[in-house]
C-alpha cells in the first residue's frame, strides 16, 4: 500500500493574462484574471499602475486563501492616470474626459465581460454584482465606480484613497471633474434619491491609517457626508503606525475581504 505524502505543496491559483481592443479608449487594454470561480473582483491599481501590480506587490498572495479556495474571481486591470489624473500640466477638460472614456472602458467592456466569465466559470446564469477594490488612487477610483454605478458594483474596498477630484485637477471643475468627485456629488444627493436605497442594499468598507504618508482628513471629509446622507458603510482609522504602503493594504484586504464575501 502507498504510504500518504507528507509533503504539501502550495496550491495552484490558475491564472489568465488577456488582452483585448477597447473601443472606448481605441487601444489595447491589458488585465489579468486570478481563480478559478467566486464572486467578481474589480481590482484597480495605485496611481499609474498596471495590471501586474496585483501581483508584483504582493496583493495576490495577501489574498490567496479566497482565491485558491472559490469564493473570489480577480481581475486586475491597467490605469490610464498618466493621460488623466497624473497629467496636471494637460488640458483639465481633456483629461478628465479621457477619464470619462476609461470609465466607459470598465462599465461598458470589461464589467461585461467579468460578468460573462463569472457566469462560466461559476456555472450561473447572471449574476448581478462586482466588488470593487483598490488602494491610494485606485481607491479613489474604485469608490468613484461605486457611487457612481449601484447597478453594477455591490461590493468597496477602497483603502487610503482621496475623495475628492480636487487631488488631479487642482480648482478646475465641470461636469465631468463633479461627477468623479464623490465628495461633491454625495454631499449634494438629495435625501431621495434612489441611489441611497440601493448602497444601503450593499456593503462598502472604506479605511486609511493615520501614520505616515496617509491622508485620513479625505476619508473623514466623505465619512461625514454618507452619516448625513444616511449612507449604510463601514470606515474605519487605523492607527499612528499604519502607512500609505502595501504591507499595510495587504493586511487590510485580507481583514475586511471575509466580511465583503458574505
Amino acid at each position: 500500500m502507498k504510504q500518504p505524502s507528507l509533503h504539501r505543496e502550495e496550491p495552484y491559483m490558475e491564472t489568465e493574462y488577456i488582452k483585448q481592443y477597447s473601443p472606448s479608449l481605441d487601444r489595447d487594454m491589458e488585465l489579468k484574471r486570478f481563480g478559478h470561480r467566486g464572486r467578481p473582483l474589480l481590482y484597480i491599481p495605485c496611481q499609474d499602475g498596471r495590471f501586474y501590480d496585483f501581483e508584483n506587490f504582493g496583493m495576490a498572495d495577501a489574498l490567496h486563501p479566497w482565491i485558491e479556495a472559490g469564493e473570489v474571481m480577480v481581475f486586475s486591470i491597467d490605469t490610464i492616470d498618466s493621460e488623466t489624473w497624473s497629467n496636471t500640466g494637460g488640458n483639465p477638460h481633456q483629461r478628465i474626459c479621457r477619464h470619462e472614456q476609461w470609465i466607459r472602458y470598465i462599465t461598458d467592456e470589461l464589467v461585461p465581460f467579468m460578468r460573462e466569465t463569472a457566469n462560466i466559470k461559476n456555472g450561473w446564469t447572471g449574476y448581478p454584482g462586482i466588488m470593487v477594490f483598490g488602494a491610494s488612487l485606485g481607491a479613489t477610483h474604485a469608490a468613484n465606480l461605486y457611487f457612481r454605478r449601484p447597478d453594477l458594483f455591490d461590493r468597496l474596498l477602497a483603502l487610503s484613497g482621496i475623495y475628492t477630484a480636487e487631488y488631479g485637477f487642482g480648482g478646475y471643475m465641470d461636469d465631468l471633474v463633479y461627477l468623479n468627485s464623490p465628495v461633491h456629488y454625495l454631499s449634494n444627493m438629495p435625501a431621495d434619491h434612489p441611489f441611497i436605497p440601493l448602497y444601503n442594499q450593499k456593503k462598502a468598507v472604506i479605511c486609511v491609517g493615520q501614520g505616515p504618508w496617509e491622508l485620513p482628513a479625505s476619508t473623514r471629509q466623505l465619512a461625514d457626508i454618507l452619516h448625513a446622507k444616511g449612507i449604510a458603510a463601514t470606515v474605519d482609522f487605523w492607527g499612528l503606525d499604519c502607512a500609505h504602503d502595501w504591507y499595510w493594504w495587504q493586511k487590510q484586504a485580507a481583514y475586511f475581504l471575509p466580511g465583503l464575501l458574505e
